[in-house]
């Protein structure tokens, strides 16, 4: 007994040195969106952030593990609030779906996680994919089996009819009680959201059953925004989320909608209108069809098998022939009208990137989101920012958890070298990723 309580006496020792970590040096972008803290100094306990301040303030524990981030720009790891874990960049979904929906959990959908990861992406949402293999996927991930973000599940698609061959990830409704009904499927089985499209097709009351159904089990509701009447009848619902931009090629979105918008933003009771707009697939597509180079990225192979790398690159081995694409050079010069639109209409947007559509893979997307907002839109970057950290994790309900470097946050940080309110597209090449305290990306 004597000779364990030794050893005891030198192993535990040993384990907190290595849990305790200080970062030290950097500019800290904390997420809150404020000025930052140059000097940074930020204690790791574990898990957990336990003290945040500069070099003047700051004392650095003796058993710390220092992690130097001088000359980077410290910030939140990011969030992605629209990606599909299940598809990576292949540019027939038929296919795809039928020649590998049998792989999604045990291969694809892991091997997406872990490139999301790898890029500087902590948390992430989840919008569409079968409900088993997305539960399966998260809950790996959450127990420290398989690399990725801390991911957040919609499960199936709830629309009025799922499209043909579709119906394992596409749950169709029929009638309000059907939608009810399959909402409390998906709450039993511990989806994190709902996810609704196409709900101009469906009656509305079947959408409104979609809506109160879901805020019953406190899920939160993410609906598509592709036509006019998707977005009004959400809005009458009380849909929390919208996505994309849509309407196509058409300039702008209608008075009507967006007085309903600004109507819907004025009640402040109910909290911010979330809009993720994920333009960057489509306002970047021009340029990646004459200027393919990014497609020889080895990052978005990381994980999967040659045979489906070999099948996803002759997918896409003729980027203008892309039937997805052919109406993009008419959407293009739509989206930052109606991104403006919806800033001025007082909508907090989010970034999410649609990752996993032809030719946007998961170690790219979400920061060719951020750049195109920025250097395109012109876009503050520090509100960029604030939509890829606070308010994704304040949409999710777990902001005392994540979204920002303080005091009682789980460890989720990323640096690069560099300026990044400067040059936002630093986030290409993140150089350090921590989440919950590992390092998994270091300089």
């Amino acid at each position: 007994m004597k000779t364990l309580i030794f050893l005891l006496s030198i192993i535990l020792p040993l384990f907190c040195i290595c849990q305790t970590k200080a970062l030290v040096g950097g500019t800290l972008i904390d997420g809150f969106g404020g000025a930052p803290i140059h000097n940074s100094v930020i204690i790791v306990e574990g898990e957990t952030i336990v003290k945040v301040g500069h070099q003047g303030n700051t004392s650095i524990p003796d058993n710390a593990e220092v992690i130097s981030t001088e000359g980077m720009s410290v910030l939140p790891g990011l969030w992605d609030m629209h990606v599909h874990l299940m598809i990576n960049g292949h540019s027939n979904y038929t296919h795809w779906d039928t020649a590998y929906i049998n792989q999604f959990a045990d291969v694809i959908m892991p091997a997406s996680a872990n490139q999301l990861l790898r890029a500087g992406v902590t948390s992430a949402r989840d919008l569409g994919a079968p409900l088993d293999a997305s539960l399966d996927v998260r809950d790996r991930i959450n127990r420290g089996d398989i690399p990725g973000p801390t991911m957040y599940m919609s499960g199936p698609f709830i629309q009025h009819e799922p499209y043909p061959g579709t119906e394992k990830f596409r749950w169709g409704v029929s009638g309000a009680s059907d939608a009810r009904a399959k909402v409390k499927r998906l709450a039993d089985a511990g989806v994190d959201c709902i996810k609704l499209i196409d709900q101009d097709q469906m009656t509305k009351e079947e959408v409104s059953a979609v809506v109160d159904e879901a805020h019953k089990h406190d899920l939160t509701v993410v609906a598509h925004s592709h036509r006019p009447e998707e977005i009004r009848r959400g809005l009458a619902a009380g849909v929390d989320n919208f996505e994309h931009t849509g309407l196509s090629s058409a300039p702008q979105y209608p008075e009507d909608v967006m007085e309903k918008i600004r109507e819907r933003t004025a009640q402040m009771n109910l909290g911010p209108l979330f809009w993720t707009p994920t333009v960057e697939g489509l306002y970047n597509y021009e340029y990646v069809r004459d200027n393919p180079e990014m497609l020889d990225n080895d990052c978005w192979k990381l994980g999967m098998p040659d045979d489906i790398i070999d099948d996803i690159e002759q997918s896409i081995q003729h980027p203008g022939r892309l039937p997805y694409f052919q109406l993009t050079p008419s959407r293009r010069p739509t989206l930052e009208r109606k991104v403006k639109q919806l800033i001025d209409a007082g909508v907090v947007l989010l970034i999410g990137t649609d990752s996993g559509i032809p030719m946007k893979f998961h170690c790219q997307s979400t920061w060719n989101e951020l750049d195109v907002w920025v250097n395109e839109f012109g876009i503050d970057a520090m509100y960029a920012i604030k939509s890829a950290t606070y308010w994704p994790a304040k949409m999710m309900g777990v902001e005392d958890q994540y979204g920002t470097i303080s005091e009682g946050k789980k460890a989720d940080i990323i640096a690069v070298k560099g300026d990044v309110l400067r040059w936002i597209n630093l986030l290409s090449d993140v150089d350090l990723v921590i989440k919950h305290g590992q390092v998994i990306v270091a300089p």
